[in-house]
């Protein structure tokens, strides 16, 4: 007879209770608050370096760090494959009860992003003077561009890239609150880091070196706790650097890559997107670069809160899915979707009434701030918008339906975001770069939301099956 899941301890929780046994609200406010509050100290963190670089009141030095901004998310496109990837994978092993392929799910998931994420490293350090004017870095800029790279990508992006991967494959088993504690550590280390080295340890001029080199250590310690917790829990988890089970399945691997190649490939296009907003701003003027590059971190501020919504919620329904519960999986789905607009229309709100006094956090420059608070209170419209493009995104993966996912999120790419962003900028100038997102995302939902209906009966056929 099954225990009451309010009665369970805290510390005795098992996956079973969080996946099957408690209430769909109790069981998302467990792996959604860690997630969620893990996306916030990562935008902080991302938002401090801009912050504390602002405050040299230099804005060739904020331009240079947000040149590097699309670059060091691609590094997290890396985690997506090996740790979206594996963590769907693992979830749906588990409510199958396949602990031990689950197991070398995990150790070949890990090796993946190590492998992937040295050759990404290394290519940055080659071409790194090309790459840099290619993303429109000029003589006021690229020092700047230069130093941050090396901190953040050449040195840092593999403690990046692992620590991440064990961050959503420890989530997949159910220890969110693990997850989200190794993400919250490393973003605050960057937080209280980034003044020391930036104005005392450091010479006045080398302030982006400063800024860079807190987060590389930052990153290495979070890796540092996500190895310790996986040693601690490892006789009862199956997240593993060990390879001594074996290789997984020729099935499980192309699971992987199934779910893994589209994460990987929607979060590349999100920063090609980004990449090229900057290209065409910066065609205008530094300013317009500066006041940009400041609105694309603002606005991370309710579409992380929903990105860490929907990885909390993805392995709740990857794992009820596979289990047959289909129930708690649509009642995940609904109020997981409700909670995501909730958000969203708050955040309009906030942004609209408050456009301005959000950018003065960033920079005093008058300029910049006027022109950051037209663009924010345009950018933030499409916020609903954008959660729920990536929402649908996340359902399919939860499901393992890799190239249904793949096709959302590159057609949202490349057929609707990236050519409106051109489109708008020949008709109607540099604020026509900032309407794009709005524009693009309508189309998006629209297209969403008919492959939704038209996979769901095959869904819940899988479930049923299942069950």
């Amino acid at each position: 007879m099954l225990r009451r899941p309010n009665k369970a301890p805290a510390d005795t929780m098992t996956k079973e209770d969080i996946f099957r046994n408690l209430p769909v609200p109790s069981a998302l406010r467990r792996m959604i608050i860690p997630s969620v509050a893990s996306q916030l100290i990562v935008l902080i963190y991302n938002m401090a370096d801009t912050f504390f670089v602002g405050q040299t009141g230099n804005p060739y030095m904020v331009a240079g760090t947000s040149l590097i901004l699309p670059v060091f998310n691609i590094t997290l496109c890396f985690a997506g494959l090996a740790g979206v990837g594996g963590g769907s994978l693992i979830s749906r092993l588990l409510g199958r009860g396949k602990e031990d392929e689950a197991r070398r799910v995990s150790a070949f998931s890990l090796y993946l992003a190590l492998f992937v994420a040295a050759v990404f490293a290394a290519g940055i350090a080659v071409f790194m003077r090309p790459l840099l004017e290619l993303l429109g870095a000029g003589e006021n800029t690229y020092r700047y561009a230069r130093q941050y790279a090396l901190c953040v990508i050449v040195i840092g992006g593999i403690p990046t890239v692992i620590s991440n991967v064990l961050s959503n494959l420890i989530r997949s088993i159910g220890l969110s609150r693990e997850a989200g504690a190794g993400i919250i550590l490393g973003g605050l280390l960057n937080i209280a880091l980034d003044p020391l080295f930036m104005f005392v340890l450091l010479p006045q001029g080398a302030e982006v070196l400063g800024a860079g080199i807190a987060t590389c250590i930052s990153n290495c310690i979070a890796l540092l706790f996500f190895i310790a917790v996986m040693l601690r829990s490892k006789q009862n988890s199956v997240i593993t650097f060990s390879l001594r089970d074996g290789l997984p399945r020729r099935s499980s691997v192309a699971a992987v890559f199934g779910v893994g190649i589209p994460s990987a490939v929607s979060s590349l296009l999100f920063d090609l997107d980004y990449v090229i907003i900057d290209k065409l701003m910066v065609s205008y003027h530094d300013l317009a670069l500066a006041a940009i590059g400041i609105v694309l971190k603002i606005e991370r501020f309710p579409l992380n809160v929903g990105i860490g919504i929907c990885q909390g919620m993805l392995p709740l329904i990857a794992y009820n899915y596979a289990a047959g519960n289909k129930k708690r999986m649509n009642d995940t789905i609904r109020l997981s979707c409700l909670l995501g607009l909730i958000i969203a229309a708050v955040s309009i709100l906030l942004y609209e009434l408050f456009a301005a006094q959000f950018s003065e956090i960033f920079i005093s420059d008058e300029r910049t701030v006027h022109l950051a608070a037209q663009f924010l209170r345009i950018r933030v419209l499409a916020t609903p918008l954008m959660f729920l493009s990536f929402f649908t995104v996340y359902l399919f993966q939860a499901f393992g339906k890799g190239k249904i996912s793949l096709f959302l999120g590159t057609t949202r790419w490349l057929v609707f975001n990236i050519p409106m962003l051109f489109l708008l900028n020949t008709v109607f100038g540099m604020f026509g770069i900032v309407w794009s997102q709005v524009s693009a995302d309508i189309l998006t939902v629209i297209m969403s939301f008919f492959i939704y209906r038209r996979y769901r009966p095959a869904m819940t056929e899988a479930v049923d099956k299942a069950a």
